[in-house]
Formats: structure tokens, sequence, C-alpha cells
């Protein structure tokens, strides 16, 4: 088993992930779009993971850095975006997490936030992952879509160099094949865990077609069931997801951010794989 991280113990709710805690999901919208649309998400998805004994933190962006073309919505900005965050923490009662982008951010993100997370394509900036673990909030590292799953052993190293004390997740997204895909590799998920920290399969980022659309990202979230499916029966600690009330209208992600009320059906049959997993998985030991 990976070593256990405690999230958000100041929250009502708080949630956990590694060692024998449930299966964390850290699902919301791809980014803050307007206040009801983040707090009608936070609630169901609250609910949904309260109803299946599943450890949750709402993730929601308050400024999307990454983005294919100059007129793809980006979201409020950190004043406003954390402002909402704070309602969710306060209001539903569960831990939230959104990115940071650069080390001014840092601080002020760490007021309100529970879990810190480096972008994919900052996997390898070493002052920004050591300006988050400094701060002693979790910090989720999504893994690039270039780099080795071996090469987490770096990143794990820079975060026991700048002592950090919240805990780190490590998040598999991907890995490029060719132009505008991605494909997942399960044997990093096994590779990942030597890092003796709780592994995390992103299932929608997953699904993308970076740049597939012209001026925005496409993607198939057909496939989402099966990568979730692979991904549990593989022993990962969590899943993170994109979901919203309606993707066709979202601002971001449309193609890959799943419909709410698919959600809970979804996440039945991922506690169900990863408890048969784990189960197996002690057996074996």
């Amino acid at each position: 088993m990976t070593r256990l991280v405690e999230i958000g113990s100041s929250a009502a709710t708080p949630a956990r992930a590694g060692s024998d805690a449930p299966l964390l999901i850290i699902a919301g919208p791809c980014v803050v779009e307007d206040e009801s649309l983040v707090l009608r998400t936070a609630e169901s998805l609250a609910r949904t993971c309260r109803d299946l004994d599943l450890g949750f933190v709402f993730k929601c962006s308050y400024l999307k850095d990454n983005r294919t073309s100059a007129r793809s919505f980006v979201g409020p900005g950190i004043e406003a975006g954390l402002e909402l965050l704070s309602r969710v923490r306060r209001e539903i009662g569960v831990p939230v997490l959104s990115d940071v982008h650069e080390r001014e951010e840092v601080p002020a993100a760490a007021e309100v936030l529970d879990v810190l997370q480096i972008p994919a394509f900052l996997c390898r900036q070493t002052r920004l992952l050591a300006a988050a673990a400094a701060t002693g909030r979790c910090v989720n590292v999504k893994k690039g879509q270039f780099l080795a799953p071996e090469d987490t052993a770096h990143i794990a190293a820079k975060y026991a160099a700048a002592e950090g004390t919240g805990g780190l997740l490590l998040t598999e997204r991907g890995t490029c094949f060719g132009y505008r895909n991605l494909v997942v590799d399960l044997r990093g998920l096994e590779i990942m865990r030597e890092n003796d920290w709780p592994i995390v399969f992103d299932v929608t980022h997953s699904l993308q077609r970076p740049g597939g659309a012209g001026h925005e990202t496409a993607g198939d979230r057909r496939f989402a069931p099966l990568l979730t499916r692979a991904a549990c029966a593989a022993g990962v600690d969590g899943l993170f997801l994109e979901a919203h009330p309606d993707p066709s209208h979202a601002r971001s992600d449309r193609e890959t951010q799943l419909p709410l009320d698919t959600v809970a059906a979804l996440l039945r049959s991922a506690r169900d794989f990863h408890r048969l997993e784990r189960e197996q998985r002690e057996h074996r030991s």
C-alpha cells in the first residue's frame, strides 16, 4: 500500500488518500464559470461520494493558463475564483483544489485551498513545486504528457527536499502519442506507485485530443468508463475527473467533461473495481 495522505482536516468532511482509505474522487467542472454552476456541481458530487462511501475533493480552476488559443475562456482569475472556492469549502463542507501556475500565486491559494495542483506542463518546475510544498498543504502533481513514469521519482525527491508536510499525490493524465492524441500506459501506474505516494488517474484529461478541434481541445468521453475500470483494476488510490451539468455548453473541455447525471454510475463501478483490486493485492501480499 501507498502511504496515507490526510486532506482538508479542518473541512467538515475531510478526505484521505492511499493506504487503506476509500477510493478518493477529485472532481468538478474544468474551470469556474459562474457561482450557480460551481455550487450546484459541488453539492451533487459531494452527495454522490457520500452515498458511495468515497473520499471527495472538489476541483475547479480559478484560472486556466494552458489554453489552445487566445480566445479560449480562462476563468475569473485568482481573487474571484478563490472567493467562490472558499464558499464551496464553507457551505458544502469539502476540501477544495485548484491549479497554481506561478510561485506568486501560491501564498494566496494556500489560504483557501486544501490541495495545490501543479499542472502537467509545469511538473518539472522545481521552484513552483518547492513553494507549494512549503505551504504545508497537500500537493497534487500532474505527470506531464511527455514524462516517463520513472521520472516521477524526481518529483517525489523535490517534494522531500522542500520538506513538504501536507502529502503528495501523483496523477497520471495520459501520454502523447504522435500529434493531437494521448494514450494511457497502465504499466506506468505501477511504476509510479514505487514512490510510495498515492496515485491518482485523471480520467477525463486522458480522453483529450489536444488542439484537435482547431481552436480548442477535442476528445471522446465514450471511453471514460473503460479507462476508469482499467485504472481501478490497476490499483490507483484515486480518480480525477471533470463533470458539468451540460458539457455541450461548457466553456472549456466540452468534449471530455462528463455529464453530471452520469457520474454516480461511473463511480459506483469504480468503487467496486477498486475494492476488488485491493482485496486481491492484500491476498497476494
